[in-house]
């Protein structure tokens, strides 16, 4: 039964795939492709439940490809299982979503074929990378995942601004591939390249090498996660996609990155010292505090999102490494409880930014301009989108009952056993972790205020504003289905925690030991630390509620509607010139941050000829310095341009010069492999 829901998902990804390649037009031919993508996605689903469910593993052995590399292997355990999961549920909203979207590119600006092709074989080429079981197999499927979204962010290839948004993704993407590559090489050592084989000969290698092995890995995955100071694609990339592709790169892809991470580090190498979970940890804190700090000074409302996805990754890392360095003192209860933390915010990341990104999709297609600055007033124009984005809004800031205060809350309860570890620098460490943590939280607030008030609230700043439509309905059908999402991930934990234990069971040891839940349906973390009950937060707040309209009732409070001017500071009528802007609302942290941020004003005053006490205009400026592009990669790029152009001389142009270059290096690789035979 396990094999046909595997076939199930590679047949309809690939039905999907060809309707969009016989370039049928019209919401028929989008609703094909749809079709396909959804039923793969949800085959996908009832695939990695059923394993993990049953705690089997599903097996597949294709040695008739590429049989001098082993083959392609695939093997679906309970951690490629959830991510199996976390692809589906990411990817049925945004293909549905996507359905109505796309219908913009029926002009023919955009090729819709590539889009539909490209979207299936991504999502196909994600799903088949959670089950290799060999080096061959992931390496593939990695390459095919990273190929087919950058064909997916060249979507709008007409705008300059995706070129550029292409070629440092592709750039970064390939890079990180090189740190794989080697990675995967030295965990071989000459061996063989499956997992079972490398898993078997991790123990034996030496500890200097598997602490080399790990960092590799560990970078080559960050930057697919956007981790600092990696992330420089992201904030390019994802703004540039399509909405719905966007939903799908923040609330999926980069999530693989993660899976990376776990299925290298815990699974294959079985754990390591402390200062690997520490690294992980650390780099972790610093991209999640910077990652909202960057996305506050935005004005552009889905680079505010991708740069909140970064802060997002690094909350997951933060678990992810506090995992590690609980494992590696021996902790396991505490290391699982970590680790399940990471893999729960990974669930309601999926759901609260794909829900977000969509939100922003809609107000794009609405408004066509994605500054915030020229928005204003929506909640009028696109209510249902308004309440959909605000859903997200408030569970990303981890405001209870919604899920992002459920794993978040987790990974608190997590980290504080850790102050007492006594190691004074390993301690401080996880009271650092702490305290970055509780900031993001504070900062991801008041971004979100920002992004809700400046986008939905007030009155329209421009006439794209003005005159916004709401979304179609299938875009409002995929947001809808991660707004019922965000509110069950938040009111049953109970029944999402077996699964997250389930995943990483039997890992590095780890046990299945999970927190307890009563009858009351509140939450016990191991050792009896702390409890809460989300469920019953909930129906508190219902109770709240219902006892206030009881009272207004009771006290028969008047609940007409009552229009009035609102106070403008001695001034009768109220211009969109009097509202706080995107970039109002953010100077006060600009000027607080300013020593990171580093921004660049300019002030131009024009007076009254007859008077300078009266002002004509003013014209002000601020650019936030890009500092990591200034420090690490400008002159990287420098140094890569410089040799490129030493390269470029050996380019005469000449038939008999290229000869000799080939004649030479084949001497060269002759001479290499006679070598050996010498000796």
């Amino acid at each position: 039964m396990i094999q046909n829901f595997f076939l199930v998902m590679v047949v309809a990804y690939g039905f999907g795939a060809l309707m969009a390649l016989f370039g049928l037009r019209g919401a028929l031919g989008r609703g094909l492709v749809a079709m396909g993508a959804v039923i793969g996605a949800a085959a996908g689903i009832v695939l990695g439940a059923t394993v993990m469910i049953s705690n089997s593993t599903f097996v597949l052995s294709i040695r008739e490809l590429l049989p001098l590399a082993g083959g392609l292997a695939l093997r679906l355990d309970g951690l490629g299982a959830f991510f199996l999961i976390v692809i589906g549920l990411g990817a049925i909203p945004a293909v549905i979503y996507g359905a109505g979207y796309s219908a913009a590119y029926e002009d023919g600006r955009a090729s819709l074929r590539q889009l539909g092709l490209m979207l299936n074989l991504f999502l196909l080429t994600m799903s088949l990378m959670t089950m290799a079981d060999n080096v061959l197999t992931f390496l593939l499927m990695w390459e095919g995942m990273s190929l087919t979204s950058y064909f997916l962010v060249m979507t709008e290839s007409w705008e300059e601004s995706t070129v550029r948004a292409g070629n440092w993704y592709v750039a970064m993407t390939h890079a990180g591939l090189v740190l794989l590559l080697a990675a995967f090489m030295l965990l071989m050592s000459g061996g063989s390249g499956a997992f079972n084989d490398m898993r078997a000969g991790a123990a034996l290698l030496d500890p200097n090498l598997r602490g080399l092995i790990f960092v590799l890995a560990f970078l080559g995955f960050g930057s697919k996660a956007g981790l600092v100071p990696l992330h420089i694609w992201l904030p390019r990339a994802h703004p540039a996609a399509p909405s719905h592709v966007s939903a799908l790169m923040s609330g999926v892809m980069i999530k693989m990155g993660v899976y990376g991470v776990l299925r290298v580090g815990l699974d294959l190498l079985g754990g390591g010292p402390t200062w690997w979970g520490a690294l992980v940890l650390l780099v972790g804190a610093v991209s999640a505090v910077l990652g909202i700090l960057y996305a506050l000074m935005e004005n552009d409302l889905k680079r505010l999102l991708a740069y909140s996805s970064i802060e997002n990754l690094g909350i997951v890392f933060i678990g992810v490494g506090a995992g590690f360095m609980f494992g590696s003192r021996g902790m396991e209860t505490i290391a699982a409880l970590a680790f399940v933390a990471a893999l729960y915010h990974v669930l309601n990341h999926t759901a609260i930014k794909s829900l977000l990104f969509m939100g922003a999709g809609s107000v794009l297609h609405a408004t066509h301009t994605r500054d915030m600055n020229r928005m204003g007033g929506l909640i009028k124009r696109l209510p249902r989108t308004a309440l959909f984005f605000l859903v997200g809004a408030i569970a990303i800031s981890g405001i209870p009952p919604l899920n992002g205060f459920v794993s978040e809350w987790l990974l608190f309860q997590a980290l504080l056993p850790g102050v007492g570890f006594p190691q004074p620098l390993t301690a401080a460490l996880m009271m650092l972790a702490v305290g970055m943590l509780a900031l993001t939280g504070g900062l991801v607030v008041a971004g979100f205020v920002k992004a809700f008030g400046v986008t939905f609230l007030a009155i329209p700043r421009s006439p794209e504003a003005e005159h916004a439509y709401e979304a179609p309905r299938s875009m409002q059908v995929g947001m809808a289905l991660l707004v019922i999402a965000c509110v069950v991930l938040g009111l049953a934990p109970f029944a999402v925690m077996p699964m997250l234990g389930k995943a990483i069971a039997g890992l590095d040891d780890l046990p299945a030991i999970m927190p307890k839940f009563s009858f009351n349906l509140s939450l016990q973390v191991p050792e009896n630390f702390a409890q809460i009950s989300p469920t019953l937060a909930a129906l508190g707040l219902l109770i709240v509620i219902g006892v206030m309209l009881l009272l207004m009732r009771i006290l028969r409070v008047n609940r007409q509607r009552r229009v009035s001017d609102t106070w403008g500071c001695g001034r009768i009528g109220q211009t969109p010139r009097m509202e706080y802007t995107a970039t109002a609302f953010a100077e006060p942290l600009r000027r607080v941050f300013a020593e990171l941020y580093r921004p660049t004003k300019e002030l131009t005053i024009d007076f009254n000829p007859e008077s300078k006490y009266f002002v004509q205009a003013i014209e002000y400026k601020s650019e936030i310095r890009p500092w990591f592009e200034e420090v690490l990669y400008e002159p990287l790029l420098r140094q890569i341009r410089r040799a490129s152009l030493r390269v470029r001389q050996l380019q005469f142009g000449s038939l008999h010069a290229y000869l000799v270059y080939i004649f030479l290096a084949l001497m060269l690789m002759l001479g290499a492999l006679l070598l050996p035979i010498r000796n």
